[in-house]
This record gives structure tokens, C-alpha cells and sequence, in this order.
């Protein structure tokens, strides 16, 4: 079926983004791996061509456009290429709406410019070796104290971890309140007290910084508090999910997408007893499979970015899109590993990279339990 989601003005901003990262992304990657980094000198020359902040006012270097279809273009252009290190879908899907939605006009004025040109990386610290899902269960807290916040605690497997500059961090400021005691301040880079453990060590997605951070009473000024109040920081965070969720969701698609159509090619070259191995049923049928399953997400994922630009996305709705999808990303990708045989276990085909750099996508972001337990509670159980 045509796909009829974007317009001219995105597949010109899609011949854009793919340039860039033909010219800046894709002769570098490898290294990148090895580095087990991105340089921050890429974000900066994304920043230069748009890629950052589009829902940011123009008065601070954004194009004041509320319209996911953009952030879809990114990222489905960073996956077709492979680039699976870039943190960009964090800092646009995710923490977007924390800056320009959550911030007040000194703050806007201090962060948007610079999350806008690449210059300032962010991030969100939620997960802590103790607490994933729960975020209740977090222990980090934040102690006022005049006109700072005091802030003590460990988060883990933060993206953007070792680049960031700006850490939205949650932390409790009033421990007895449960979730009405959580709240969102932004940390900043060279605060003293506020430090980056290692640089983990992942299975897959390994030019992506993913690491540890420390607080060990980071003295934070009172205006770094997101929000006009403390305590509302589990409902903004509640809020933002489900764009998070649709972002990974537009990502699996496109991973599943990608790794079918080079897997199609690949099946028309290979050959086995005489013929090429997309002639044998069996690969024909395995084929069809995924491209039919493909599809069906692809049209519902689009359908949720029409609902996402139109204030309608549900926290149910986006669960659907994450669970359904990532599970499908696996499925797709493992199944075209298998046919590609031995050579599918090999880091030289891109297939081989893809199935690493998928596993966490049932992960992060909230698991396929969680996905499905926000769905099944929706049935009034």
C-alpha cells in the first residue's frame, strides 16, 4: 500500500538528512564502534543543518514546528543507515518536551538555543541499579536548601550518559509523598559533586554512550527545577511517555523495514544446489510472512504519529505501537539472520549488527510486560 504520511516539505528535509549522514555519519561509523563514542563535533554540524529542536521557538534557534513527521524522518534515516550510536531520537522524541513544554522563559532562554545547535546534549536519569520500570522506587533524593537543591543518588544506563550537558534527573524531594514526591531537575555538566562512572559496555548499539552517573551532593540552583512546583515530576514524566514509546516504536519499524529489503536482496543472490535460495518456498513464504507483518505495523505506527500531532495519542495507544513493534523487530531480524546462513553471523553484514543492536529495544523505554499490563489495566480489570 502507498504510504501517504508525509508531505513535500518532509521528503526535502528526508534528502537532507540523508546527505548528512551519507557525508558525516556513515564513512565514521565503524570507528565509532571501536570508540565505543560519537564525537561531539556530529551533533554540532546536525545542529547546523536543522536537525535538532523543531518544536522550539524560532527566538531561540528552532523552527517553532510541532510536528513529529520530522523526528519520524530522522529516525528512520539514522536506522536505514545504521548509525545505531547516535543518541539524536533521545534528545528530539524524548527530551524535547521536557525543555520546551516544561521550562520557563529564563530557562528557555539559558537551554533552547543550545539544545537547538547541538551544543548542549542531553538526557534523562531515571533508571538506578535499584529501580527500572518501578520509578517509585528510586532513591535518589533532592534536599532544599535555600535557593539549591542538594542532590544524592546513582542512575545507570543512561543514554547520552558521557556526552550529556544538560541530565534531567529524577530525583525525590519528598520521600514520604510517593509519587506525588518526585520531581525533575536539570543538572548540568561540571557541577560539582555530579560525575560519569564507566562508559558501558554493551552487547550492541556500541558507538552509543550508555553509562553510569553520581551525585554525591550536587548543590543544584533551585531555577534548574523543571515545572512550576515540586512534585510533579512522576506525571510530567507519565505524560512524555508515550512519545518516547512512539519513537521507538517508528525505530523498530524502520529496522524491520531495512533488514527485510537488504535480506530480499541478499535471497536473490545467494545461492545454494544450483539456484538462487529465494527460489525454494520455504524463503519465499518466510518472506511474505515478514513483509505482511511489516506493513501492518508500519500503518498503524503512522497512524500513530497522526494521533500524536493531533494531542490524541494514549498512553494505551503507545504501548500497543512499542510492545507489538520491538517484538516484531526481533522476530523480523532474526529471521533474516537465519537465512542468511553462516554469513549472518558475521559482523561484516549488516544483519549480523542489526540483531545485537535490537535486544534492547523490548527493553528500555518500558518492557513488554509493562506494555502490556498498561494495556491489559485499560480493560478496567
Amino acid at each position: 500500500m502507498q504510504r501517504d504520511l508525509f508531505e513535500e516539505e518532509h521528503q526535502l528535509f528526508r534528502e537532507t538528512v540523508r546527505e548528512f549522514l551519507a557525508r558525516e555519519v556513515a564513512p565514521h561509523h565503524a570507528q565509532w564502534e571501536k570508540d565505543g563514542i560519537v564525537p561531539r563535533e556530529v551533533w554540532k554540524k546536525a545542529g547546523e543543518i536543522g536537525m535538532f529542536g523543531f518544536g522550539v521557538p524560532e527566538e531561540f534557534g528552532g523552527a517553532g514546528i510541532t510536528d513529529f513527521r520530522y523526528n519520524a524522518v530522522i529516525s528512520e534515516e539514522v536506522i536505514a543507515t545504521g548509525a545505531s550510536g547516535l543518541g539524536f531520537s533521545l534528545h528530539n522524541d524524548v527530551m524535547a518536551p521536557y525543555f520546551v513544554d516544561l521550562t520557563n522563559d529564563e530557562q528557555k532562554a539559558r537551554w533552547l538555543p543550545g539544545f537547538a545547535s547541538g551544543e548542549l546534549i542531553t538526557a534523562v536519569a531515571m533508571s538506578e541499579p535499584g529501580a527500572g520500570s518501578d520509578l517509585q522506587g528510586i532513591r535518589t533524593t533532592a534536599v532544599r536548601e535555600g535557593d539549591h537543591y542538594v542532590v544524592n543518588g546513582q542512575k545507570t544506563f543512561i543514554t547520552n550518559g558521557i556526552n550529556s550537558d544538560l541530565v534531567v534527573a529524577v530525583a525525590k524531594t519528598d520521600p514520604e509523598a510517593g509519587a506525588r514526591g518526585i520531581s525533575l531537575l536539570v543538572v548540568e555538566r561540571g557541577m560539582e559533586g555530579f560525575t560519569r562512572g564507566r562508559n558501558l559496555e554493551k552487547i550492541g548499539m556500541h558507538a552509543q554512550d550508555t553509562a553510569e552517573l553520581f551525585f554525591d551532593n550536587v548543590r543544584v540552583p533551585a531555577a534548574n527545577l523543571l515545572g512550576p512546583q515540586e512534585g510533579q515530576g512522576f506525571f510530567q514524566l507519565m505524560a512524555n511517555l508515550p512519545q518516547e514509546r512512539l519513537s521507538i516504536a517508528v525505530m523498530a519499524v524502520a529496522a524491520a523495514e531495512t533488514v527485510l529489503r537488504t535480506t530480499i536482496e541478499y535471497c536473490k543472490s545467494r545461492t545454494a544446489f544450483g539456484r538462487n535460495i529465494g527460489s525454494f518456498q520455504n524463503t519465499r513464504f518466510v518472506l511474505a510472512e515478514l513483509d505482511t507483518e511489516v506493513e501492518i505495523a508500519r500503518h498503524y505506527v503512522d497512524k500513530c504519529i497522526r494521533t500524536l500531532n493531533a494531542g490524541e495519542l494514549t498512553a494505551v495507544d503507545a504501548a500497543k505501537a512499542k510492545w507489538w513493534t520491538t517484538e516484531l523487530q526481533t522476530k523480523v531480524i532474526d529471521r533474516c539472520l537465519q537465512l542468511h546462513g553462516g554469513y549472518g553471523y558475521m559482523m561484516e553484514y549488516p544483519v549480523a549488527k542489526a540483531w545485537v543492536d535490537s535486544r534492547v529495544q523490548t527493553i528500555y523505554g518500558g518492557t513488554t510486560e509493562i506494555m502490556k499490563e498498561i494495556i491489559g489495566r485499560s480493560f478496567g480489570f
